[in-house]
């Protein structure tokens, strides 16, 4: 799967997505992740990418050329790609969604920064609207970041060996417990104990197993 991000920093997303799982599956061919920067696809020579709202107001508004000269190249003729525009607005990002975007062969993603970007983007580029949750960042870079990671992740071999992730997906969702390893007591005092459940290191696989069911908790669906 390809994944595009138009913004105004694109170096450090690129840095962050070389490294660990991210960078390993680039490196494999299992996936492609590049942030582009918007400015490459402005028409002046001052590389204008924002301007003031029409009817006044504050801030800057993102235009919609390079926005629209971008998708266009980036997109090219290729098919099962979607173009998504970060903003409060739009409907909120979850697993479901993830999984929809998944089967994806190309993701390109517009983030957002200073007052907004022009609505035409909006009704006639993006084909949805997408939001991280009901707050306010300072632009759409790290809710871009946040979803490749995790659509990124449903690719096959993204995340390790899919034993690893199929034994956590139980009850329609991915089903998340408490975990702890060794050492079985720790004491970060000479008056405090912190000790592992006995129903972990006592090797009762049935027994571990409610154990986790009780204690654990659906966090996804879809």
């Amino acid at each position: 799967m390809k994944f595009d991000i138009l913004t105004l920093f694109p170096e450090v997303m690129n840095d962050y997505f070389k490294q660990g799982l991210l960078g390993r599956a680039q490196r494999s061919g299992l996936i492609q992740v590049q942030a582009h920067n918007l400015r490459n696809w402005t028409d002046d020579k001052h590389q204008t990418v924002d301007d003031k709202p029409y009817g006044g107001g504050n801030g800057m508004v993102l235009k919609v050329g390079p926005i629209y000269r971008a998708v266009k190249e980036l997109k090219g003729r290729r098919r099962k790609v979607k173009v998504v525009l970060l903003t409060p607005r739009g409907r909120v990002f979850d697993q479901k969604l993830a999984r929809e975007y998944a089967d994806l062969r190309q993701l390109i993603i517009i983030s957002g920064r200073y007052e907004g970007v022009d609505e035409r983007v909006a009704e006639n580029i993006a084909d949805d609207q997408v939001s991280i949750g009901p707050y306010v960042l300072m632009s759409g870079d790290l809710p871009a970041m946040i979803m490749v990671e995790v659509i990124a992740r449903l690719q096959a071999g993204v995340a390790g060996k899919e034993s690893w992730l199929a034994e956590r997906q139980e009850r329609g969702g991915f089903w998340e417990c408490p975990q702890y390893t060794r050492p079985e007591i720790f004491q970060p005092n000479n008056r405090t104990k912190w000790s592992v459940p006995k129903t972990l290191v006592k090797g009762d696989h049935r027994a571990i197993k409610k154990w986790r069911q009780e204690k654990g908790k659906l966090i996804e669906r879809g």
